[in-house]
């Protein structure tokens, strides 16, 4: 007769704390009846090490998996420790030694214990997201058989179980499936699923399955009484196998055949039950390193990953102590298409928990810097029932995370001495890499000494950090670089020139993101980096270059006023260059303030501020080339005539012309090519260049003739208010 209990906690609270607490996807389910299944085995193969005759009739340990469409019927069975009804009553029927109130009060004031997870047996009642009523039935070696039901209404009965039903040893469960989870009545579903979490349980999972059959037979062999049928078909065979050896020995083989022909046949349909396995793929990175080669990670990273190309390099890695887990990391040799896609959710790390599949989308396991690396932790000490909110804050990932991201940095690291795998991975990741010096302040120092960039004394190939500042000069005590848009547009610039000149060797940066990277790396190796853009480059100048510098400064004193006067807003002064050597003039910014790359950049945020943007536009100055021969022209027409139109117009051809050169873009392109136009036309001697220059002389005169009609007006006007005194 069955017994009838109440559970210690009210099921209104208990499905709240499973749907809305633990598991937003009902599919897992079956991941933890199986995870349950899997423990089970885990136990009795423990226990069979030291007393084998716990295993007793039943030796193989296994999950099996049978699906009853007819009876809407989902059974889960396995030949584990088995519970005695003490145990049902415990592991079942209670869910919270502490109970459930308090631990969704405290979990919705936040004060929860996220240690106790897993110790709530919700796992279990997972079933009662697709069920509507859940029989288990198990054996104890130390008990009897017995049965236990509940329907989700607060109580659930036990009886024992005799007969038919009664188990050897194990857990038995069935679940009624309901009509809306009915997709889960069907093979290839379960297949999928257990494909999917449960691939790499260390015991066979095996399906069910039912399948069918033909056969020829001749209708002898059809008749209704198999057995009788078997034993008269091998009589018959064996007779006419004698009558053949007969006749072969009379030589009537003819008269055989006829015989053979006159037998009739046909086709019969055998029902076939297969108990299927399909967990068959091994888990590669639960055995030692020594004992696996590169083909078999290769291979295991083809089919794992469905990449079509070997792996650059992996890392293999056990961490023991009071954190365990494992994980297999790969570096692909492809960076995908989408790498830096927003949208894209970062799934290339498998979170795995005792062989169990958890998640692939935790963003908390890696940082996004390493999205692109793909591979597998397994952890020893996660709970199996967890949230993705409660993992964001699980100290266990935390410190997972902290050795993933050192065992990536060590693998890169071990790629720089194979040159070939090295440039491999830098051309695919490089921008990761920068993206890493940007965000993570813990491994700057070492990731930067990945880089690699393209310099003024490198050539074609790519030059490390190191490896510059090995050919520093002597008494060289800056890092020397400048950002742009591409290789060509930098090393053209007039910047460049003048450190060349004096032999210190300038670093390429032409990513987008090295301006953001440059932000957070401000030395290496002691020396500082100084953007050879920005004003008051320090050159290292010795006494007398400073003498030189400064008479310079002072003989164009007047004329950088007066350049300043003509340009007004545009520029925020107008100062002597010390870094230029065969240009004119260049503009600089802020030692603070964008770059003319950065500014370029922000340009070309499609959603960006445009107040923000605003905010950020570089202050300018413009540095002169005082020993260039454009610029002493000026400064002698300016010594002849400060107000001369030819020079205020030449130095707003010099800004422009030093504005692209430098980097930035023009406001107004339209107004700059008129002024291009007319110098060549001025230049190739066009008739149309007199039209202008009288344009130009009738345009003075209108505005002589203009200014001398309101001088004749004011006095005018100051006679006729004299007048007015006088009278008064």
């Amino acid at each position: 007769m069955a017994e009838s209990f109440k559970f210690q906690a009210e099921i209104n609270q208990l499905m709240s704390l499973i749907i809305n607490t633990f598991y937003s996807n009902k599919e897992i389910f079956l991941r933890e009846l199986i995870s349950n299944a899997s423990d089970a085995c885990d136990k009795l193969r423990h226990a069979s090490l030291t007393e084998p005759t716990v295993l007793g009739e039943e030796k193989e340990l296994r999950i099996r998996i049978k699906v009853d469409k007819d009876a809407k019927k989902l059974i889960i069975e396995d030949t584990g420790v088995g519970m005695t009804k003490t145990d049902l009553i415990k592991n079942l029927g209670t869910i919270a030694n502490s109970g459930t109130r308090g631990f969704m009060e405290a979990l919705e004031s936040g004060a929860a214990d996220l240690s106790l997870i897993g110790q709530f047996g919700v796992g279990f009642y997972s079933a009662f997201l697709v069920s509507d009523r859940v029989e288990v039935i198990t054996k104890n070696n130390d008990d009897a058989c017995y049965r236990w039901a509940s329907e989700a209404g607060g109580s659930f009965t036990i009886e024992p179980v005799e007969g038919d039903d009664a188990l050897v040893r194990g857990t038995r469960i069935i679940l009624n499936v309901t009509d809306e989870q009915a997709e889960y009545l069907d093979n290839k579903r379960v297949e999928d699923l257990v494909s999917k979490h449960s691939e790499f349980i260390d015991y066979p999972i095996q399906l069910f399955e039912l399948r069918s059959e033909e056969r020829e037979v001749t209708d002898d062999e059809a008749e209704d009484d198999e057995d009788e049928e078997k034993k008269e078909g091998d009589e018959e065979k064996k007779e006419g196998e004698e009558k053949d050896a007969e006749k072969k020995d009379e030589g009537d083989v003819k008269e055989d055949d006829e015989a053979e022909k006159e037998k009739k046949t046909k086709t019969v349909t055998d029902e076939i039950v297969e108990w299927r396995r399909l967990n068959e793929t091994k888990p590669i990175w639960m055995r030692p390193r020594e004992e696996v080669t590169a083909e078999d990670y290769n291979a295991f990273y083809k089919s794992f990953f469905n990449d079509w190309e070997e792996p650059l390099t992996q890392q293999h890695t056990a961490i023991e102590g009071q954190i365990e887990f494992r994980a297999l990391l790969y570096i692909p040799k492809r960076a995908p298409m989408d790498l830096f896609d927003k949208q894209k959710k970062l799934n290339n790390i498998k979170l795995y928990v005792r062989r169990v599949f958890i998640m692939d989308n935790c963003e908390d396991l890696i940082p996004e810097w390493l999205s692109f690396v793909k591979g597998i932790v397994d952890s020893e000490d996660l709970p199996l029932n967890i949230s993705r909110e409660m993992l964001q804050q699980n100290r266990v990932l935390k410190t997972i995370r902290r050795h993933l991201v050192k065992k990536c940095v060590e693998t890169f690291e071990s790629l720089v001495d194979d040159e070939e795998g090295f440039r491999t991975f830098y051309e695919q990741f490089g921008r990761n890499i920068k993206l890493g010096i940007h965000s993570d302040s813990k491994n700057r120092e070492r990731l930067s000494k990945l880089l690699r960039f393209h310099s003024s004394e490198s050539a074609d190939e790519m030059t490390s950090l190191e490896d510059y500042v090995t050919r520093m000069k002597e008494g060289q005590k800056l890092v020397y670089y400048i950002t742009g848009e591409s290789r060509s547009a930098v090393e053209n610039m007039p910047f460049v020139e003048g450190l060349q000149r004096r032999g210190y060797e300038v670093i390429y940066m032409i990513d987008a993101i090295d301006e953001y990277m440059m932000q957070n790396l401000q030395e290496f190796d002691g020396k500082k980096f100084c953007c050879i853009t920005k004003q008051g480059v320090d050159l290292g100048l010795t006494d007398e270059e400073k003498a030189a510098d400064e008479a310079r400064k002072a003989e164009f004193a007047e004329v950088a006023a007066k350049m300043k006067e003509v340009l007004g807003e545009r520029v925020e002064k107008v100062v002597v260059s010390t870094i230029l050597a065969s240009s004119p003039a260049c503009l600089s910014t802020g030692e603070f303030g964008y770059t003319a790359n950065m500014e370029r950049i922000q340009k070309a945020q499609a959603l960006k501020d445009p107040m923000m943007s605003m905010y950020m536009v570089s202050k300018k100055t413009m540095e002169i080339n005082a020993e260039h021969p454009i610029m002493r022209a000026l400064k002698e027409r300016f010594d002849g005539n400060p107000e001369d139109n030819t020079f205020k117009h030449m130095c707003v051809m010099v800004y422009e012309t030093a504005l692209v050169t430098s980097g930035f873009s023009l406001d107004d392109p339209s107004t700059y090519a008129a002024r291009v136009y007319r110098m060549m036309a001025l230049g190739l001697n066009f008739a149309e260049n007199q039209e202008d220059e009288e344009e130009e002389e009738e345009e003075e005169e209108e505005e002589k003739a203009d200014t001398k009609e309101a001088e004749e007006a004011k006095m005018e006007e100051d006679a006729a208010a004299a007048d007015v005194d006088t009278l008064d």
